[in-house]
């Protein structure tokens, strides 16, 4: 079992390190992750410059790019096999509902299921970074069940992990994604040069976060794990745009 390995808190992320050296122990695993941290890259690559591949001491690789850049590049330039799957993480943070869209840690997997592979994206739903063995564990867990059973087809899965022991999750929930309630304004602030700075605002609370969303099962201490889909096509609208067009 191959598996590359990325994020987007950057290499030297403990949440990246702690995976790496839980699933080593059931494959082969290489990492190719951010030179530096790129969250909310979303699926953006570089085409601007050129990308440059170095080998840390650890002997993880890292890219002065994005995560899809690195798992673009590993699997289009650097690998001289296909990997058997990428996994993402383990991000420090929930992505949860409209998280996703925005994440650089679904991104890496999303690049991954685009290339033909099997993806997972995985994220610890808290910023304590007291419990990434629980994710870890998890994780391996996953991974054992696709080598036991495949898919037929290659799937993407936003797996999210209640920041708690692992003896105390209470199960694991297929989910579908929640929804939140719309970011925070932009935070003003002076640099300084007496220049006007503007701060992102945080992320929305959660507003669709009922039974069998991923909001509920994380907040119930059960891992939630989703199925994503690239195609962003609205099919019910379809015919609504076209007699608005009057085609």
């Amino acid at each position: 079992m191959r598996i590359l390995l990325s994020n987007d808190d950057g290499y030297f992320a403990p949440g990246l390190v702690c995976l790496a050296k839980t699933l080593s122990r059931i494959a082969d695993v290489i990492v190719v992750a951010p030179e530096q941290n790129r969250s909310g890259a979303s699926n953006s690559l570089t085409l601007d410059r050129p990308l440059i591949l170095r080998q840390a001491h650890n002997g993880f690789y890292y890219v002065n790019g994005t995560p899809t850049d690195c798992v673009h590049l590993a699997v289009t330039g650097m690998l001289d096999v296909i990997p058997d799957m990428v996994i993402s993480g383990i991000n420090d943070g929930a992505n949860m509902g409209d998280d996703t869209i925005y994440s650089g840690t679904v991104a890496a997997a999303t690049e991954g299921f685009l290339l033909g592979i099997p993806s997972l994206a995985v994220s610890l739903a808290d910023v304590s970074d007291a419990n990434f063995l629980t994710a870890s564990h998890i994780t391996a867990e996953i991974v054992q069940r696709f080598m036991q059973k495949k898919f037929e087809s290659p799937l993407l899965l936003n797996i999210n992990v209640p920041d708690i022991k692992y003896a105390k999750l209470q199960g694991i929930d297929v989910t579908r994604l929640g929804r939140r309630h719309k970011a925070e304004t932009v935070i003003k602030a002076k640099n300084p040069r007496g220049e006007t700075v503007y701060w992102v605002g945080a992320a929305g609370a959660a507003q669709d976060s009922g039974k069998g969303t991923d909001f509920y099962s994380v907040s119930n201490g059960r891992v939630s794990v989703t199925p994503l889909q690239i195609d962003l096509t609205q099919y019910d609208k379809l015919e609504v745009v076209k007699e608005w067009l009057d085609c």
